[in-house]
């Protein structure tokens, strides 16, 4: 469970999901009406951070610098909508609403010690360990039973519906910790890492379609000719000659023959068409833009001493 010492280490930093996937930054913490314990956070998701999820903080867990909550990047995505910026407090309907979403229980909800009546109401998220007053209304940070805001700014009391994580209210990494610390800051930045995916980039088809085109084949035809053949009448020939009357009229029909050409057409099969894919690999530049920390030191003097220094990083001084 993240207690209220820890709302200002957790704001603006990255929350994972249970199998380690980066879902965005905790941007506010609502803290339980009654009890004042942290209930939900929300969360900043989308390309720019465009919208907030609502998740709950019960099965939550503080690790180094960073949140991680029991439930996957997608369905936190897509939990329901919550107007935040409507008062800052979440109604019963609401909190139910997102607590069967999350798939808990609202009796067991409701059977904790810090049984609530009136919703979950919105921590400050600052410094200090200042005595706040206690919230009224739908703006408070600690509802009707009357927490103190342990989480106002530097011993003041959190201003009424002022949400955990405004400008101004978190505390930076490494300041916002209670009870012993060190003198050393932790100095952060981001890192780029670029993954592929696979997505479709177009279709390729066969599509088999008839033409009809002129071809042209020369082949060799016979044909048969008339040709009158004479010859004299001789010894060999003058009896056939003699056959028949002397002086008569007579016809005699030969039949005559040609070749032409038949066209017939066969369908036969000529070639197998089929496609298959080739990868390629080709390089690409990715550009982005990450964040880095920068630590400097400044050191004040009186102006007795005459001296008033400033570390630089690279300027060559311890």
């Amino acid at each position: 469970m993240i207690t209220r010492e820890e709302i200002s280490i957790l704001l603006d930093h990255p929350v994972y999901d249970g199998d380690g996937n980066k879902i965005g930054d905790a941007k506010h913490v609502f803290l339980d009406d009654a009890s004042g314990r942290p209930e939900w956070v929300t969360v900043k998701t989308g390309m720019f951070g465009s919208s907030e999820s609502f998740v709950p903080m019960r099965d939550a867990a503080l690790v180094k610098d960073h949140l991680e909550v029991p439930y996957r990047k997608d369905k936190i995505k897509g939990a329901p909508n919550v107007d935040i910026d409507a008062g800052g407090h979440l109604s019963v309907d609401e909190e139910q609403r997102l607590y069967e979403y999350y798939g808990i229980n609202w009796d067991s909800v409701l059977g904790d010690p810090a049984e609530r009546e009136g919703g979950t109401g919105t921590s400050t998220a600052g410094t200090g360990t200042g005595t706040g007053t206690a919230g009224t209304g739908t703006a408070g940070a600690a509802g009707a039973a009357g927490v103190a805001g342990a989480a106002g700014a530097a011993g003041t009391a959190p201003e009424p519906g002022r949400t955990a994580g405004t400008p101004g209210a978190a505390g930076h990494r490494g300041e916002a910790r209670t009870g012993p610390r060190d003198d050393a800051m932790t100095r952060s930045e981001e890192q780029m890492h670029v993954s592929v995916e696979r997505r479709e980039a177009g279709r390729a088809r066969l599509r088999k379609y008839v033409v009809t085109e002129e071809v042209q084949q020369t082949v060799p035809v016979r044909h048969e000719e008339v040709r009158v053949e004479r010859e004299p009448i001789t010894e060999a020939n003058r009896g056939e000659a003699m056959e028949g009357p002397e002086i008569s009229e007579a016809e005699h029909e030969v039949t005559l023959h040609e070749e032409r050409p038949v066209v017939t057409t066969e369908t036969v099969p000529v070639e197998r068409v089929r496609m298959t894919t080739e990868e390629k690999s080709e390089e690409t530049t990715v550009r982005g833009r990450v964040r880095k920390e920068r630590i400097e030191a400044e050191t004040e003097m009186d102006e007795d001493s005459g001296r008033r220094g400033r570390d630089v990083p690279g300027k060559g001084r311890e």
